[in-house]
């Protein structure tokens, strides 16, 4: 694995549960695969679960780790030709080729701007340090998609599965501020590859992009997406159409226990965090039974340490 920035870098998706769960078994089985490698993780947004999941995930294999809190006075410069008489003092071009001489692995974490569609759209962050850096590349969430976080929920769905292949719905659920789309995106064409019957359930208006939705299963009706689900996955995202804007703020559309157990198949509840409580999700999900969302942030570091001990095999 040269760089993991999407599921199209996932070769072999059964290997890397497979791994994962191995690895979860036995966190230090491979405790000297990044001995005297260093990891550098740059944030150009902040994080809780990816940066402290990602960081163990790395010390479990031997390696050494330096993050850095890119955003805090770190100006780059993206554009090709650029005169570079304002904000930016450095381009990614010296900035990639010198992080990669620093760290063996580089892992970003970096979101759109939920302005320009066609910008955010074009991964130029993660793709300027692909082109640029000598170093595989990681993504700890990119404008589009956040491959560590979904890697995180096949593992999770496999795990409390019922049944060999069960029924996934991805729902919107109401926020009070626009979110990217990043992490439905990718719950999607993550599940489009693993062994789910999926649904996205949704407002009008706030249809994901047909680059993820093709073939997709959508449906405007909560209550019939619901019908038979095993897994309920919830997450706000703003408009794709519309880019970056709040169309609704649905309270219909919260998550509730009578859902759950009504509604769907006794449904376990899914959510990548933080989630704003009695808005996206009632507590008493949160706090019920039905609820896996902890098991679920648990899988960060599995998932982030089998992908890291993939990448470093191909040093």
């Amino acid at each position: 694995m040269k760089n993991f920035t999407s599921a199209k870098d996932a070769s072999d998706l059964a290997g890397l549960v497979q791994l994962a769960r191995e690895i979860k078994a036995d966190p230090f089985k491979y405790r000297d695969a990044g001995k005297d490698k260093t990891m550098g993780l740059l944030f150009f947004n902040p994080s809780l679960r990816t940066r402290l999941s990602t960081e163990k995930a790395a010390l479990n294999l031997g390696m050494q780790v330096i993050s850095m809190n890119a955003d805090q006075g770190w100006t780059l410069e993206f554009e090709e030709g650029a005169i570079m008489n304002a904000g930016s003092a450095e381009h990614v071009k010296e900035a990639a080729a010198v992080v990669s001489q620093y760290a063996d692995i580089i892992g970003i974490r970096t979101f759109p701007g939920l302005k320009d569609r066609e910008k955010d759209y074009s991964e130029q962050v993660i793709e300027a340090f692909k082109r640029y850096a000598s170093a595989p590349i990681i993504s700890l969430e990119s404008a589009t998609r956040h491959p560590l976080q979904s890697l995180a929920d096949v593992i999770t769905i496999e795990e409390f599965k019922k049944k060999d292949r069960p029924k996934v719905v991805l729902s919107w659920a109401p926020h009070v501020r626009a979110l990217p789309q990043a992490v439905p995106n990718s719950f999607v064409e993550w599940m489009k590859i693993a062994n789910v019957d999926l649904v996205v359930t949704n407002p009008e208006g706030y249809e994901l992009a047909d680059e993820f939705m093709e073939g997709v299963h959508l449906e405007y009706d909560q209550k019939k997406a619901f019908e038979g689900a095993d897994f309920v996955y919830a997450k706000n995202w703003s408009s794709y159409r519309e880019y970056g804007q709040i169309l609704n703020q649905d309270p219909a559309w919260t998550i509730t226990q009578d859902k759950l157990v009504n509604w769907a198949n006794d449904a376990r509840f899914m959510h990548c965090l933080p989630v704003r409580r009695n808005v996206v999700v009632e507590d008493a999900v949160l706090d019920g039974p039905n609820s896996i969302v902890i098991s679920q942030a648990n899988n960060r570091t599995w998932a982030a340490q089998a992908v890291v001990k993939q990448v470093l095999e191909g040093l």
